[in-house]
């Protein structure tokens, strides 16, 4: 204790109760202020305003407060700083641990494991990682290869949910909840916290000066805890919120290639966007939030022909591809992909819509805004072999997507060897020569192909292994029609 503190404050009496019962919290929580030393300043203190340095006075801030509180609600504590929010948390978790013997978690206790990419600290398997992640709203490849440290702090309390969920615990605890956020970013992480919590049948206790969240968390239980003993409690039996109360600001109009711009450096593939048919971006007042391209149709698609039969005319006129979804990192597993897709396939100006998609291996939101899972593809096996074969010339297939790391191989390793492992793979697979390198040839012949790929350059070269590195891709088909 500092030798000047006019009162010394102790736990006067801590009494807590779980009755199994019931299954009521009983708290009982009293402090006590203990006489300081009587040093020159305390008695100067003392005299100047009358106070009796040798007397004690108690605080009862729980009297005998009974709250029921079941294993699968969301419990949100509310009140003024130092009203007494975290040392009703602190007994409550006491009474899980001690008392009812359930398994609990503090998002205290989540140690994030340090310079290791976010993908190698949770989940048992790459795909459970890759889950986890896409819940909470960490569905971007660039952030998936990044460290704890590098998040943002709204992205560094998504991760912790992760981990909520990851941990199969039974009580959630959060003290402090969402207090460092923006309140927007606070909304979007109670309203993806209740979710994850409700989906698996967990218990949240969180505790906050805030009181903004009651749309969001919907909780079971509110408790706004006041100065002194007051305290209101209030029991809730109310559905779910399905959407974040952000979700209701938001509009989708027709947008443009400027709207696309300012999100496409949020995609993971490139800033360069196919040719689009339609261009619908989702706005929160004048911000973008979202945007989704509708694009014409390539000519060759894996799946498309279980769908849709007919000549190259006709597919250009009954046929959009979803080119691109990209929802801002900020307002990401809060629904918006799913919506942006869902109200504007009607609007696509087609009857028929297609996408492949990498992610929807994971995240099945094309599906939830009502497009059909129609086939999964696998590495074409001539791929394979021209990525094996520039494994033995020395590169690293996983750095393939990578263009400086492509540069540096090819000007070590000589451009007459990968041009030779290129053109061999055109020679197999006529139908990836467009994709890897542009032509005004729907169909390009292998000429054309290999002398394209002869005069370019090692960054344009480079470029190339990066299209080929994608070709490598589990990538699933999904289509909708009217």
């Amino acid at each position: 204790m500092r030798k000047h503190e006019l009162f010394r404050i102790r736990i006067h009496s801590l009494k807590r109760r779980y009755d199994k019962q019931t299954g009521k919290f009983i708290i009982n929580i009293a402090y006590e202020t203990a006489a300081p030393k009587p040093t020159k300043r305390v008695l100067s203190i003392a005299q100047g305003f009358g106070l009796g340095i040798d007397r004690k006075e108690k605080f009862v801030i729980y009297d005998n407060v009974e709250l029921k509180i079941s294993p699968t609600d969301i419990v949100y504590i509310t009140g003024d700083s130092g009203s007494g929010k975290s040392v009703l948390l602190k007994a409550l978790e006491k009474d899980i641990r001690q008392d009812i013997k359930q398994s609990c978690i503090n998002i205290t206790e989540i140690k994030p494991k340090p310079n290791k990419p976010l993908i190698e600290t949770l989940g048992k398997t790459f795909e459970e990682a890759l889950e986890l992640l896409s819940k909470v709203g960490l569905n971007d490849a660039f952030l998936f290869l990044r460290t704890y440290e590098q998040l943002s702090d709204g992205q560094k309390y998504r991760y912790k949910i992760a981990k909520l969920v990851e941990s199969r615990k039974q009580w959630w605890i959060a003290d402090e909840f969402c207090s460092t956020l923006d309140r927007d970013t606070a909304k979007i992480v109670a309203f993806n916290l209740q979710k994850a919590a409700r989906k698996t049948g967990k218990a949240l206790i969180a505790a906050t000066t805030h009181t903004d969240l009651l749309q969001d968390l919907k909780p079971n239980v509110h408790i706004h805890k006041k100065f002194g003993k007051e305290i209101t409690v209030h029991y809730y039996h109310t559905e779910p919120p399905k959407e974040c109360t952000l979700t209701k600001e938001m509009r989708i109009e027709e947008g443009t290639i400027a709207d696309y711009k300012k999100l496409c450096l949020f995609h993971y593939r490139s800033a360069r966007c196919p040719a689009p048919r339609k261009i619908f971006a989702l706005k929160r007042k004048d911000e973008i939030c979202g945007v989704i391209v509708y694009s014409y149709p390539p000519p060759h698609c894996f799946g498309r022909s279980k769908m849709w039969k007919g000549v190259f005319s006709e597919m250009q006129q009954e046929l959009s591809t979803i080119t691109r979804v990209i929802v801002h990192p900020k307002y990401r597993a809060i629904g918006l992909g799913v919506k942006l897709v869902k109200e504007t396939l009607p609007l696509a100006g087609t009857p028929y819509v297609e996408t492949v998609a990498v992610m929807a291996k994971y995240n099945p939101f094309f599906e939830k805004a009502g497009m059909q899972k129609i086939a999964q593809s696998k590495p074409n096996s001539n791929v394979l072999y021209a990525i094996e074969e520039l494994h033995i010339l020395g590169f690293n297939p996983v750095m393939l997507s990578s263009v400086s790391y492509n540069v540096e191989k090819i000007r070590k390793i000589g451009k007459a060897k990968v041009v030779k492992v290129l053109e061999e793979l055109s020679r197999k697979e006529a139908a990836f020569r467009r994709r890897l390198v542009s032509s005004s040839k729907i169909y390009p012949e292998h000429e054309d192909f290999t002398a394209k790929i002869r005069k370019l350059g090692i960054e344009d070269l480079a470029k190339v292994l990066k299209k080929l590195s994608f070709m490598m891709q589990t990538k699933v088909y999904l289509f909708w029609g009217k």
